[in-house]
């Protein structure tokens, strides 16, 4: 059994997750700034799909990437080098997440509800959500977005319209993470794609751990400049 959420974000221990579903932590409340930034710093996220409540999910073990042990094929150093997309840092945000909540499939679903753009949405103006963005002749051909808080990144979802664009995305948001000392990127659940890109897991009890010192120090919330990750040389 899980606990309910009401009026304020007391999430229980990330201890007490379940372990079927694995990761499930607790439901109800509220996708707020509050709410948010709380559960964020404690290594919790919301996930849910449409005509449920508010779920809130801590997996264990936990994938992530720190930045600097990306992994990038011969390929994709080829067309980071052809400088084939421009890159641009938020300046489309509310688009990056429409098309990420896109179905992939014809007649398929998404977890990315318009109560959850809404709430990212928020988190931007304030400065804690971010998108990368690749452009191709003035159209979006892909990106990705999440939220940054002190020197930790948490990956949302992202998406492609054109070959290597999401790929072309993280190698860049890695970039200029590492740029100004960010210390990981949250990858949240294991996919093979993330792994073939330098992701690996680590413990619950070692990710919240960091989060601890990672979400207490780096720059405070505000907007990227929208060309902090052009000009990058990727010999």
């Amino acid at each position: 059994m899980i606990p309910w959420l009401f009026d304020r974000p007391a999430f229980p221990p990330v201890e007490r997750a379940l372990t079927e579903p694995a990761g499930l932590l607790a439901a109800g409340g509220e996708l707020s700034p509050d709410w948010l930034l709380a559960a964020y710093r404690r290594g919790i996220f919301p996930w849910y799909s449409p005509g449920e409540p508010i779920l809130w999910w801590s997996p264990d073990p936990r994938l992530v990437l720190y930045p600097r042990e990306i992994r990038i094929t011969r390929s994709l150093r080829k067309t980071l080098r052809r400088g084939r997309f421009e890159i641009r840092l938020d300046t489309a945000f509310t688009d990056v997440m429409a098309a990420c909540a896109a179905p992939r499939e014809p007649g398929g679903g998404t977890w990315i509800t318009a109560e959850m753009q809404a709430a990212y949405g928020r988190m931007h103006e304030l400065g804690f959500a971010h998108s990368v963005e690749c452009w191709s002749d003035g159209r979006l051909a892909g990106g990705l977005y999440g939220m940054a808080l002190g020197r930790a990144f948490f990956g949302e979802s992202m998406f492609s319209r054109e070959t290597d664009a999401s790929k072309v995305a993280l190698a860049h948001l890695t970039r200029f993470l590492e740029a100004r000392e960010y210390a990981v990127i949250d990858c949240q659940m294991t996919t093979q794609h993330l792994l073939s890109m330098g992701a690996h897991e680590i413990s619950r009890a070692a990710f919240c751990a960091g989060l601890d010192a990672w979400t207490r120090e780096g720059p405070p919330p505000g907007r990227w400049p929208a060309d902090a990750a052009q000009n990058i040389d990727w010999r």
